[in-house]
């Protein structure tokens, strides 16, 4: 294999073209269909290596066709695929699992949809609908490569998962901004009564919120926590705030601290600014009488004045969309739970 055909992305691409695009042609002559790696796995983000093989790695492709043809497509895949291809096994058993099965995803675009994110951004999605959307879930459609599109319909999912719509992502966006606010001066508390550990652990979290933040500004869908800070590294403000939030993470001392978050809100504020979201000058104030920080409230207070629907409008203020709620992996894997975790 080459050095292309040995990334997931690249062997799903071969495994296409030389084997299931021909027994699609031969057995289903006429039939419109899509066929790409979509899904979970490092593979599908194009970060996958060496290590990502020891489980749930090989020959794994996504077929979308139309809605009846599903059984008969996969059951004919899988009579008709050969045992192996390139020296890999055709068949073989996830994680947990005991069955050794092909993994062609056989599915409609629409199955697929509801399966992974829980709605279908092509048919009036609601604002809490969109709130229930990981990241991740997100580029589990999206950022994945498509091999082939004959129905155009994985093209127009594709392209409605684009990014929120403008009103939640007003929103999202003033939720994190909220989260800092909350928990900034904390940082500086907990450090002057001496709990530097406590002030540490604050820290993190809102480098975390600082990131995410980013993302949100550069309308970017962050991946799970373990390719987090690596998809960060390519944002366009990555450098800046990267630095920021990297001498926010090593300083020894509250002043530290607070400089690198400020600094890095400075350069995200300019940003926000810069697409006509928001016109506030600074991005932290003094709090209070107390020597600590926090983002000034006009920014909140900009982002969420200049929502115009009403269903956003009514949203809880600060609440947020899932990853913005919680951190909890059987809650972000699963999409019921996803769409109950942004219930109220």
């Amino acid at each position: 294999m080459t050095d292309t055909e040995t990334s997931g992305a690249g062997l799903a691409r071969a495994y296409f073209l030389e084997i299931v695009e021909p027994l699609l042609t031969e057995r289903f002559p006429g039939l419109r269909y899509s066929a790409g790696r979509l899904g979970p796995g490092s593979d599908v983000l194009g970060l996958d290596d060496a290590m990502s093989r020891d489980h749930d790695w090989g020959l794994r492709l996504s077929l979308f066709v139309p809605t009846d043809a599903v059984t008969e497509v996969d059951r004919e895949l899988g009579r008709t695929l050969p045992e192996s291809f390139r020296g890999l096994p055709v068949r073989f058993a996830f994680t947990g699992e005991t069955e050794q099965r092909h993994h062609v995803g056989v599915t409609s675009v629409s199955e697929f949809l509801h399966t992974r994110i829980g709605f279908d951004p092509r048919s009036g999605a609601s604002a809490r609908d969109w709130l229930s959307l990981s990241g991740q879930a997100a580029l589990e459609v999206v950022a994945g490569p498509v091999f082939v599109d004959s129905s155009g319909e994985l093209d127009a999912a594709r392209r409605a998962l684009e990014w929120y719509p403008d009103d939640v992502w007003r929103y999202v966006l003033a939720c994190d901004w909220i989260r800092i606010e909350q928990e900034l001066p904390l940082m500086g508390r907990a450090a002057d009564v001496g709990d530097d550990v406590g002030s540490r652990l604050i820290a993190a979290r809102l480098a975390h919120s600082v990131m995410h933040l980013a993302f949100m500004v550069e309308r970017r869908w962050p991946p799970y926590s373990k390719w987090f800070g690596t998809v960060f590294q390519t944002l366009a403000s990555a450098p800046e705030v990267g630095a920021a939030v990297d001498a926010t993470l090593r300083s020894a001392d509250l002043a530290g601290r607070q400089r690198g978050v400020a600094v890095a809100l400075d350069a995200i504020l300019q940003r926000q600014n810069a697409l006509g979201l928001t016109a506030t000058t600074r991005a932290t104030i003094p709090f209070w009488d107390r020597p600590y920080l926090h983002p000034d409230p006009a920014i909140v207070a900009e982002l969420l004045n200049s929502v115009a629907d009403p269903s956003v409008r009514l949203l809880p203020r600060g609440r947020g969309s899932v990853e913005q709620r919680t951190d909890n992996v059987d809650v972000l894997i699963d999409v019921d739970a996803r769409k109950a975790a942004v219930a109220d």
